[in-house]
């Protein structure tokens, strides 16, 4: 299947939460289908796919689990989470027939290919699936910043980051403030200097040097994947055309 598109390379940035559904913790099999379902959707409109989950359903560094732990420390355990869930997603795309190959910075070789640009770029031409795993490979950076790299590496055309439970970004918490106002478009340095918390600062810069546009959309709705991957106006855009 083919259609008109504004994007030809993303990187799908998916919270560890987003794959524990109503649970809050774990991995919901149901819910991984379900995401894996509207990847597939993607990626049979001719789009090339990559992936970088978080491992916030498993385990949390900085906001709780890791509480008087070192950081280094905590931090790795995080980028084992993210693997995890990184198989688990592979396993339901494999499911769907979707080839998908799992790279990661921390080398595991029975289990996964080692990150290597070149590499990930080929399978994302051959129209393979690919999940950078294992964020950085080093602590004190962040999924974000992860997703951010990567998609300077492998030369994406945007981010698409999936939040759970919120449709974009506002001026303050729309839970708690009825009144907050929704962007539909914001600069990288506003995102910043308004500490709107899309993404960390490290991960905006790297988006901001390298005119990485970002798509903050919903993902509890079906088929909102499709619709940011689409370039179709959804959620906020941080950066690239207003």
């Amino acid at each position: 299947m083919t259609s008109k598109k504004k994007f030809k390379r993303v990187v799908f940035k998916l919270s560890g939460e987003a794959l524990a559904g109503d649970k809050g913790y774990g991995i919901d099999p149901a819910t991984v289908d379900s995401i894996a379902a509207q990847i597939q959707e993607v990626a049979n409109h001719g789009l090339e796919v990559a992936v970088v989950n978080g491992g916030g359903n498993i385990w949390r560094g900085l906001s709780g689990s890791s509480k008087g732990m070192d950081r280094a420390t905590a931090d790795y355990m995080g980028m084992l989470a993210t693997i995890i869930n990184s198989l688990a997603l592979q396993d339901a795309l494999e499911n769907r027939e979707v080839e998908t190959r799992v790279q990661t910075a921390i080398e595991m070789r029975q289990i996964a290919e080692p990150y290597i640009r070149r590499r990930a770029i080929r399978h994302l031409e051959k129209g393979r699936v690919v999940i950078f795993a294992a964020g950085t490979g080093n602590p004190y950076f962040s999924t974000d910043t992860t997703a951010a790299l990567r998609a300077a590496e492998i030369e994406a055309d945007a981010i698409l980051m999936a939040k759970k439970g919120v449709d974009g970004v506002y001026d303050s918490d729309p839970a708690i403030n009825k009144d907050a106002k929704k962007f539909e478009h914001l600069e990288y340095i506003e995102v910043i200097q308004k500490n709107l918390g899309v993404m960390d600062s490290t991960a905006i810069s790297l988006c901001m040097d390298n005119n990485i546009p970002i798509v903050v959309f919903n993902i509890d709705t079906k088929g909102n994947i499709l619709k940011a991957a689409l370039g179709e106006k959804i959620g906020t855009t941080v950066g690239g055309e207003e």
